[in-house]
């Protein structure tokens, strides 16, 4: 094969020893689909080695576990229907397919926006309305029965939750949404399982192929070494990283007690996960949210988060979806620092071969930062410093999804604007929580650490933004303003590149849902996890009702994205400093044109200097949000409070 030419020679080892293996689990397919099978292995076998060699190659069964793996991605490969064959193939040819202007995402509980699978189909209008083309389906696979951490405590990767349907219904739900151009997201939880999983329950039992398939240790003497380093995700109902059982000893739990952690360093684990990931790609999803990923590689001395394996692991996820299924994308969440969070895309060797999408965690935090501060100033300083990721891949960006709000802000950034980074996240954490004398938020605090007074906020977007608190009041001109808060957000999601992913019930302004109290009563994010409220969703037919103006404006921004080729995800932000600390702004190159967007994080106008347009090459300036020419008053333009604009 010309193709294998750039293996190295022990990739090519393996790769030459593989081939004539695969005859017999593809020997049900067609010879052309036996042919491009075998170019794809031959054209991503290298991305797959260099991502396996550093993990496992000192093991003496490493040419095992290779053919072991190679074997399944092909038998995968035999199984898939013919229609996700021919998807692969249109993004063989279209692999920018997730970075385009027109994609849309839209975030929701399936039992809480239509309560079964089959229910989504039944409001499938509703979701070409707001625009989506990309739906996360949360909480879809089987979790262990109570409390399960939201869906992310899995008991069995292959069922659904029998409340939502079958598994059936998932493909069948997945091959109609695929037939209206939507494509499906699922959660793929990669760092742990219930302690209710069959892996454990056979841990539990004493078979050692499982209990290699978890952290355990007989006494504390590990545990204790490893604690003296990590911190703690739930400090407040889940303390410590270890959870004793009588029948094993000590298991590794970052998480919770019922959520125990998978052991990467064991091959095993690594072929179940991508046995799982095709099984359920062949059903028909397209997008992968890998969850909790930088916890997946535990070292001592440190806090386990963010090692260099796991990027390896992740490349070898990818290169495997690349050669069986590569229609799929997989998207990392690694709510982690502006540092550690380039690394998801790939730096250095794995450059642009670790993950389609990862959360811009850092937008969403210097978002609300300033929102609550009216300045900018870190916004600006922080993202201008961020590296660029490669021009294939996108950033999934977001104002709120399900978890709660951690102030990611770090003492470098926060020192270089001259602020301090302690008291700013206790600012933020008071401003959102309601505590703040003149905060306009009604946010709870959530997993309050008294030893680093780290408080993360939960509370649904509005409410957040103060629609709560002016509805309470009466107060029109209150109410005028958060609404042009909430399309700030939606407006700077939309424009900064990427993916704009809006969880279920910002586009209408849904409120905190304090019945959370009955159902998750130690839990409160689900106080900005709603049902949906179907009444209101028809009320934003009504002209004037709170609903129609904020669905209305969201619908603006969608429709605004989706014609401004500026916003495909290959072209990159330049942040620009306006010289107004209540504005952020950035351009954006494009052979048509370059485009610049402002904001303004005030209440009160604000001024841009013409000179901060002409500078990015603009001299007229046409907003294709609004679609009318702007006009300047004198040598600059005037903002209204809250505004956003995207100039061409």
């Amino acid at each position: 094969m010309q193709s294998t030419l750039h293996l190295t020679p022990d990739a090519k080892k393996h790769f030459d020893a593989l081939l004539p293996k695969l005859d017999e689990p593809l020997q049900g397919l067609a010879e052309r689909d036996q042919q491009i099978f075998k170019l794809r292995l031959a054209r991503y076998f290298q991305h797959l080695y260099d991502g396996l060699e550093p993990l496992y190659a000192k093991r003496g069964d490493f040419a095992e576990v290779i053919e072991r793996l190679v074997l399944r991605l092909a038998e995968h490969n035999a199984l898939r229907p013919e229609d996700l064959k021919m998807l692969d193939l249109e993004r063989d040819l279209s692999p920018d397919w997730f970075q385009r202007e027109s994609m849309m995402g839209y975030v929701f509980y399936v039992e809480r926006f239509a309560k079964t699978l089959q229910g989504v189909e039944a409001h499938l209008d509703y979701i070409e309305d707001i625009g989506a083309n990309y739906l996360h389906l949360m909480k879809v696979i089987k979790a262990r029965g109570g409390e399960n951490d939201g869906g992310y405590a899995v008991e069995n990767y292959r069922k659904v939750e029998p409340e939502l349907g079958t598994m059936d219904d998932l493909e069948n739900v997945c091959r109609t949404l695929r037939g209206r151009g939507i494509s499906v997201c699922l959660d793929l939880v990669l760092n742990h399982c219930a302690k209710e999983h069959e892996w454990a329950e056979r841990a539990r039992a004493g078979e050692k192929k499982y209990r290699d398939y978890f952290y355990i240790y007989q006494d504390r003497a590990i545990p204790d070494e490893y604690e003296k380093t990590l911190p703690e995700v739930f400090p407040d109902f889940a303390p410590g990283n270890f959870s004793h059982y009588p029948e094993l000893g000590w298991v590794w739990t970052t998480f919770n007690e019922y959520q125990w952690d998978l052991n990467w360093t064991n091959p095993d684990i690594f072929v179940e996960i991508v046995d799982i990931l095709l099984f359920l790609a062949n059903k028909g999803v397209e997008i992968f949210r890998l969850d909790a990923v930088a916890f997946m590689w535990k070292r001592l001395g440190t806090d386990s988060q963010n090692q260099p394996e796991v990027h390896d692991i992740l490349q070898a996820l990818r290169a495997c979806s690349r050669i069986a299924a590569p229609a799929v994308a997989h998207k990392a969440e690694a709510i982690v620092s502006p540092d550690d969070l380039i690394h998801y895309f790939g730096t250095g060797k794995r450059y642009g071969k670790v993950s389609n999408i990862a959360y811009h965690n850092s937008l969403m935090v210097q978002f609300w930062s300033s929102l609550a501060s009216r300045d900018t100033r870190l916004m600006t300083h922080t993202l201008g410093r961020f590296p660029r990721p490669s021009a294939r891949v996108a950033w999934g960006t977001y104002i709120r999804c399900h978890d709660d709000i951690g102030w990611a802000v770090t003492e470098e950034d926060a020192a270089a604007v001259g602020i301090n980074g302690y008291m700013h996240r206790a600012f933020l954490s008071d401003y959102y929580s309601g505590q703040f004398e003149g905060s306009h938020a009604r946010g709870e605090v959530f997993q309050f650490n008294p030893e680093t007074n780290d408080r993360r906020i939960s509370g649904s977007f509005a409410s957040l933004a103060g629609l709560g608190a002016a509805l309470e009041g009466r107060d029109e001109h209150l109410i005028a303003l958060s609404i042009e808060r909430i399309l700030l957000g939606h407006a700077l999601i939309a424009g900064f590149g990427g993916i704009p992913l809006l969880y279920m019930g910002d586009e209408l302004g849904l409120l905190n849902d304090y019945n959370y109290v009955q159902e998750h009563p130690g839990d409160n994010r689900w106080v900005h996890r709603p049902y949906m409220d179907w009444d209101a969703a028809a009320r934003r037919r009504e002209g004037g009702s709170v609903e129609a103006r904020v669905f209305a404006g969201t619908q603006k921004i969608i429709r605004a994205r989706k014609r401004t080729p500026q916003f495909h995800a290959s072209y990159a932000n330049d942040i620009v400093d306006s010289g107004n600390p209540h504005l952020f702004a950035y351009s954006r190159s494009h052979p048509l044109g370059t485009l610049v967007a402002i904001y303004n994080f005030s209440e009160e106008q604000q001024w841009v200097p013409k000179h901060v347009l002409s500078e990015q090459g603009l001299d007229g300036t046409f907003d294709v949000l609004e679609q009318n020419f702007v006009t300047f008053s004198g040598d600059g333009l005037v903002l209204a409070p809250y505004a956003r604009l995207w100039l061409i």
